[in-house]
């Protein structure tokens, strides 16, 4: 257990140094703002995507949302918090968003999974993927949106604490104890 941990701190500090490296590429030629966008392009998709529920609209949204990021990259400070700040910048063209269509969608319009050919892998998958979709849809927006953050957008614990400006310790143990209850909830529903 503890190699794992020592790996995975590993690869978090080479991801980090790479990405401080591309903030600083960026920073002496705009060009290379590309690499960053390339980084993140999809992980930023897949939250809106699970926000709005369509494809043009997160799309457009994405492309807002890098955009705004280039537009004020000059006034970013904390490299070691990227994935974070351009987070919030996601988050706002997302309310803003709903703020203008006074709508809102959920989890469950992420892209499905392919599905393998065997028709009872099929049928049990599809039930499980109801089950579960249900138990999120009977979560807070706050839940749900800690599930986006570390899951479609793939951010790490200390990015979500700074990007809602939350304790770390308080963002894992809320995003822990919410997956038990999850997996405790989904158990009882399958019995």
């Amino acid at each position: 257990m503890a190699e794992s941990s020592v790996a995975s701190t590993s690869q978090q500090t080479d991801r980090n140094s790479d990405e401080i490296r591309l903030i600083r590429a960026a920073r002496q030629n705009p060009k290379a703002f590309g690499e960053l966008y390339k980084r993140y392009v999809e992980q930023v998709f897949k939250y809106l995507y699970s926000r709005i529920g369509n494809v043009p609209d997160a799309e457009d949204i994405t492309a807002q949302t890098f955009l705004a990021a280039f537009e004020s990259f000059d006034r970013f400070r904390e490299e070691k918090h990227f994935a974070a700040w351009l987070f919030s910048i996601t988050r706002n063209k997302a309310m803003d968003y709903f703020r203008t269509r006074n709508i809102a969608t959920s989890l469950d319009n992420v892209p499905d999974a392919p599905v393998e050919n065997d028709p009872l892998s099929a049928v049990v998958q599809s039930e499980q993927v109801s089950a579960l979709s249900d138990l999120i849809q009977s979560l807070t927006e706050e839940e749900r949106e800690l599930l986006r953050l570390r899951f479609l957008a793939e951010m790490s614990f200390p990015e979500i604490a700074y990007c809602l400006h939350r304790n770390e310790d308080a963002v894992k143990k809320s995003i822990y104890r919410l997956l038990a209850r999850l997996r405790n909830q989904l158990e009882v529903s399958n019995e």
